[in-house]
This record gives C-alpha cells, structure tokens and sequence, in this order.
C-alpha cells in the first residue's frame, strides 16, 4: 500500500480559526499584515499581491490578487489592470525559475457560479502543470497528492521573483517588491 505522507497540513486541519487575524475580506487585509512569509505572500507591486495558495493543485500554485475588493474584472482600472497583468506575467516568469514546469493553467472565477470559495475578491489562478502531473487520487477519493511542502516552495519562487529586474528584497521574511 503506498501512503500520502503531508505531515505540514495537520497545522492547518487543526487551528481553530481559519484566520485569526482577519476580520473582513482575507485578501483585503493579508497585504497589510506583518507575518508575510507566514501568510505565504511572495511578491507585490502597487495595484496587486502573489499568494501561494494554501490547498494548492500543484506545487507553485499562486493566485495573483489585485488590492482593489471587487469581484468583477470590469471594476479594475486602466492602471490596476496593466499592473495585475505584468505581476501575473512575473509569476509565469518566477514559477518557469523556480519550478521548471512543462505549462501552466490560469484562471480567473468570477461570480458565485464559477466555483471560486472567495467570489468576492477577484483573483487569478496560475497552476504550474507537468507532463503526467494527474493522478486517481482526485477522481477516486477526492484527494490532491502535492510534491512539496509550501515552505519549500515559498522559498523558491520568493528566490525567483528576487532575481527579476526591478526587483527589491526587504528581507527573506518579506514578499518581493515590484515598483
């Protein structure tokens, strides 16, 4: 019998609140809050935020978050487009880095229909994918198989988005900053 062994999930499955330190909207106010390395947040700019997602599909799946709450794309602004595209088009270049890939998957959902848990607060989806990458485990039992926990991977896109040009490091607690 082969065993999934993901022994950094029982934090999660055990805390009592999802997220202590969050009153509202968790994209609203993850952004502003000290612990980003804790929070999994990886690279900023003006206008937007790389998440790590925390019940990824692959390693490396991040969400590309514009700071503006809104849960319709047409809402965003001229500006707050252009900037949410260039952080998605540096998260496609930090995960390429980083994870070596085969492609990508990326997605927005918008609208209560569209399966998002946080229909709200638009984001966008980027899922590295590798050749081979499916497995039963989500047809047969509803469970996702990840490589790698999301401190090791944190560690590596965070490196990733260091290196790009424009970028600066406040410190390897903080997310990577794009002005």
């Amino acid at each position: 019998m082969d065993q999934v062994f993901a022994p950094w999930r029982i934090e999660w499955i055990r805390r009592e609140e999802k997220n202590p330190d969050i009153d509202e909207c968790v994209f609203c106010e993850l952004p502003d809050l000290p612990a980003e390395r804790d929070n999994l947040l990886v690279a900023r700019s003006e206008h937007a935020f790389v998440l790590l997602n925390n019940y990824p599909y692959n390693p490396g799946h991040t969400m590309v978050i514009p700071h503006a709450h809104t849960g319709s794309y047409s809402d965003l602004t001229d500006e707050q487009l252009l900037d949410h595209a260039r952080l998605k088009q540096r998260t496609f270049d930090a995960l390429e880095v980083a994870l070596e890939p085969d492609g990508f998957n990326a997605g927005l959902n918008l609208g209560d229909g569209a399966g998002g848990s946080i229909g709200d607060h638009l984001h966008t989806h980027v899922v590295p994918r590798w050749q081979g990458d499916t497995n039963f485990m989500p047809v047969l039992s509803d469970t996702s198989v990840i490589v790698e926990a999301l401190e090791e991977t944190y560690e590596r896109v965070h490196e990733a988005f260091a290196v790009q040009e424009g970028a600066t490091v406040p410190d390897d607690e903080r997310a990577v900053v794009f002005e």
